[in-house]
């Protein structure tokens, strides 16, 4: 595959693996006391609410524009493990079976992310590239 297509699949997949971490944050804004119940019916501290809604957002959105990709990839393939391991063990409920397989799909994509890197187009690879600053005498 060329450098520029190759390119542009890297900025692809990182938007399509980050979009259900930014959108599940906002819709967990709009429904935050249904998603509070939810995660203490679970056994999960409601007080993680906000600070769940934060990683999900910001996180998604440093996978989107690249930066920071290796650590913020390991972090979110840890989360995707996780959560599947907190919310999603009803193995009876082939729904949550189906949910449990998409969070360890998801953790192997992120864990190949944190591997391989973002791609040439992100900010991690302008960081890299950016010249250093002329050092002073």
């Amino acid at each position: 595959m060329k450098l520029k297509t190759q390119s542009y699949v890297m900025v692809l997949s990182r938007v399509l693996m980050s979009l259900i971490f930014v959108l599940s944050g906002l819709f967990k804004i709009g429904d935050a006391a249904i998603t509070r119940a939810y995660m203490e019916a679970m056994h999960v501290p409601g007080a993680l609410l906000w600070p769940t809604i934060l990683f999900e957002i910001s996180s998604g959105l440093l996978i989107i524009v690249g930066y920071r990709t290796r650590i913020v990839a390991t972090l979110l393939a840890g989360y995707c493990l996780l959560t599947a391991m907190i919310f999603h063990i009803q193995f009876a409920d082939q729904t949550q079976v189906i949910m449990l397989l998409k969070n360890v799909a998801m953790a192997g994509g992120f864990a190949l992310l944190a591997i391989v890197g973002p791609g040439l187009l992100s900010m991690d690879a302008k960081r890299v590239s950016a010249p250093l600053p002329p050092r002073s005498p």
